[in-house]
């Protein structure tokens, strides 16, 4: 099988833009999935499953930042992450699983 990549522009909606618990948040869900996952704002791109690299971002409310991943899983990488940023607010529930992936 092929490797696909797949792309999306977000918006950091949370207030006090992209701190740590949503960073968290989203280098733990990006952690689940077999896709290498960047985000990038601009031109600067970082590991999407690096929390301290995440931050060193500092995206502030209504950035806008692109989310690529690249692996077989790179499409349900990108639905799943998207949420985690456009959201003002992140859940307090479990993350959702990645698809196929084993509980500990």
């Amino acid at each position: 099988m092929v490797d696909t990549i797949s792309q999306k522009d977000v918006r950091v909606a949370n207030p006090c833009g992209l701190h740590i618990r949503p960073a968290y948040l989203f280098a733990r869900l990006a952690g689940r999935y077999e896709a290498s996952i960047e985000i990038v704002k601009d031109g600067q791109s970082v590991d999407g499953k690096s929390v301290l690299e995440i931050l060193m971002l500092a995206a502030t409310q209504d950035t806008v930042l692109t989310i690529i991943a690249r692996g077989r899983d790179a499409k349900q990488a990108i639905e799943a992450l998207a949420p985690v940023i456009e959201r003002e607010t992140p859940p307090e529930q479990e993350l959702p699983l990645a698809e196929g992936s084993v509980t500990k």
